[in-house]
């Protein structure tokens, strides 16, 4: 039975790293005692020990040992056998490349559907959509596929900003730039604010967090979903 969740943040403002995912953290991975940990979207350019310590630290405090995927030999052995995982935020160009150069984003994406529990923040959430296309990221370096694992049948916007009233900014709002996805893609997009997240329980789809997503269709006006609504017939 599938079961994960898709986070549009690993941290809140004025709060330490995954904290106030704790509780989901506690739900989602119930009864298992280590995971294994992707840090390959480096934010900042943290080095793959670090970034692996960081998540290891937010994962103690449920009971939980992390080990870094860049550390086993065969790690695509290592997803087959992992018993959890968790894909930290970053940079997505660079997580989708190295996923797809080593061959491990279709293993990855098979023991997530077989059940395998998987959490993702930012990036590592964007790669459970359809393709990593509606990322905030710069393109720092070029991925073989903007595929990814295809855990929904959408695209995802983490991090979504509403237009700020009387900014002076000239720049692209999110909404124009999946506007933009729209004219040459018709996968929905899911815009995921700030403590929002996906979550996934066999064939449930829902919105959890405190606030609402907007919902990007191809051809149509963006929405409101309230949380709490199911996602599954988008």
């Amino acid at each position: 039975m599938k079961h994960f969740i898709l986070a549009s943040t690993s941290t809140l403002y004025g709060e330490g790293y995954l904290e106030y995912l704790q509780p989901a953290i506690k739900q989602l991975y119930a009864g298992v005692d280590e995971i294994v940990f992707v840090p390959y979207a480096r934010p900042n350019g943290i080095s793959h020990d670090d970034y692996t310590a960081k998540a290891a630290e937010a994962f103690a405090k449920a009971g939980i040992r992390v080990r870094g995927l860049h550390t086993f030999a065969d790690p695509a052995a290592a997803i087959k056998s992992a018993k959890g995982f968790f894909t930290g935020g970053g940079n997505t160009f660079l997580l989708v490349k190295q996923l797809h150069e080593l061959s491990l984003m279709k293993v990855l994406a098979e023991a997530v559907l077989n059940g395998t529990p998987y959490m993702g923040c930012s990036a590592g959430s964007n790669i459970g959509g359809v393709t990593m296309q509606t990322t905030n990221d710069m393109p720092i370096v070029y991925p073989p596929s903007f595929n990814t694992m295809g855990l929904i049948p959408y695209n995802l916007n983490p991090h979504y900003l509403d237009p700020i009233a009387g900014s002076q900014h000239m720049g692209e709002t999110r909404e124009t730039r999946i506007r933009e996805f729209h004219t040459q893609n018709n996968t929905p997009v899911i815009g995921l604010r700030e403590g929002s997240w996906i979550y996934a329980k066999g064939e449930q789809l829902t919105l959890e967090g405190k606030l609402s997503a907007r919902i990007f269709l191809a051809g149509a006006e963006p929405y409101e979903l309230p949380t709490g609504s199911s996602l599954s017939g988008l």
